[in-house]
């Protein structure tokens, strides 16, 4: 399938990007995006993206439209949308034989991705993986008791530690700025970028009653869509909110999805009224999320997609970790020291498992007292 001129000496006029299908790895994608806009600034570029996260790329200057599709849309149909639009390129960021087979079925001419089994046929330039890549092993079980058992030493003291952003190549950012690498766009690292204007947070602002707040907006975001695994205990939110508010007056704004509502109402009401804290879970557009992360002076959260739009933003983030990790998925550029990252010495930690099979010891070992000290200090 390589018989085509190397990608690296075309001049395409319009791009097609097949987009990935969750919140944080699309803010991930930021980079390589605009990398790619730096390499062909007179190209059109679309992005194939799922509806969900369509107003994700609104203002956005790497992204001239979007082609959004709904979950569960049929293959062909989603192949059928791409075809009047006479792509000359497409780059496929994920990794499923799926997202090689539409942009393939639309019949464009160049089609890059990574080398994946049950894909390359479809593609006319495969990517071989980094050297630097690391997968995300799911560990077992068995194995994660068998490191405990290992370990007895460590497990009576698993205690937190604050980490940033190590700058090395393991960060998922990394992934898709190689893959472009392949039409000649530079591969270095640039932050997570997105954007809102100053009207949309205005708006916002009005519209949630936030117009006159005295003290400063603070954000928590205490759910995870991937699962419980990646959920500080809910008692300690409520611990670090009550601790902080005491010391700062501020207003916490309680974000979330539908399924959070629960969580966050209960943060809610043991941290006050509502001059204490907002809950806003299941209550705001994915735009006006962006608004209100835009508009927070600090937002403390799990490993989830809010942190690492909060982070493209500009805002800093106090981000725990157990089950996954900061040195692959943390918010921001690496290295960048306004995010400050939590993280016990569990030895089973990262598992990458959605449910803990043991104790939950990894996000146990998260103190209150150092989130509470990392929140004043990415505030100060």
């Amino acid at each position: 399938m390589n018989s085509h001129p190397p990608s690296s000496t075309l001049h395409p006029r319009r791009i097609l990007v097949r987009g990935v299908n969750w919140l944080g790895d699309a803010v991930m994608t930021t980079p390589a995006l605009l990398r790619l806009r730096e390499k062909f600034p007179d190209a059109h570029i679309a992005l194939l993206t799922p509806e969900k996260l369509a107003d994700l790329w609104v203002n956005h200057p790497a992204v001239d439209g979007t082609i959004p599709f709904a979950s569960g849309e049929n293959l062909f149909g989603v192949a059928k949308k791409l075809e009047p639009a006479n792509f000359d390129l497409a780059l496929v960021l994920p990794n499923s034989p799926r997202s090689a087979l539409e942009v393939f079925l639309a019949r464009i001419p160049q089609r890059i991705g990574y080398a994946r089994p049950w894909r390359n046929f479809f593609l006319t330039q495969t990517v071989a993986s980094r050297p630097e890549a690391v997968k995300m092993h799911k560990r077992s079980a068995a194995e994660i008791n068998h490191l405990v058992a290992a370990d007895v030493s460590r497990q009576q003291t698993s205690v937190s530690r604050v980490l940033t952003n190590s700058a090395t190549g393991a960060h998922q950012i990394h992934e898709y700025l190689h893959l472009i690498a392949a039409v000649g766009a530079n591969p270095e690292p640039l932050a997570p970028q997105l954007f809102v204007t100053p009207e949309e947070v205005e708006a916002t602002r009005k519209k949630f009653g936030l117009e006159g707040i005295s003290g400063p907006v603070f954000g928590l975001n205490p759910g995870a869509e991937y699962g419980p695994a990646k959920r500080w205990p809910v008692e300690r939110f409520i611990a670090a909110a009550q601790q902080i508010q005491s010391k700062t007056n501020c207003l916490w704004l309680l974000f979330g999805g539908k399924n959070d509502e629960a969580t966050t109402t209960q943060i809610q009401s043991a941290t006050g009224n509502r001059q204490s804290a907002i809950n806003l879970a299941g209550q705001t557009t994915l735009r006006e999320l962006m608004a209100l992360l835009k508009l927070c002076r600090v937002v403390l959260t799990n490993d989830t997609g809010p942190m690492h739009v909060a982070a493209a933003l500009g805002t800093p983030v106090v981000a725990l970790f157990g089950s996954t990790s900061p040195e692959l998925t943390g918010p921001g550029l690496p290295g960048d020291p306004r995010h400050h990252l939590l993280k016990s010495n569990a030895v089973c930690s990262p598992c990458f498992l959605r449910e803990c099979p043991i104790d939950f010891r990894c996000m146990k070992g998260i103190e209150v007292e150092r989130v509470v000290e990392a929140v004043l200090a990415a505030w100060s």
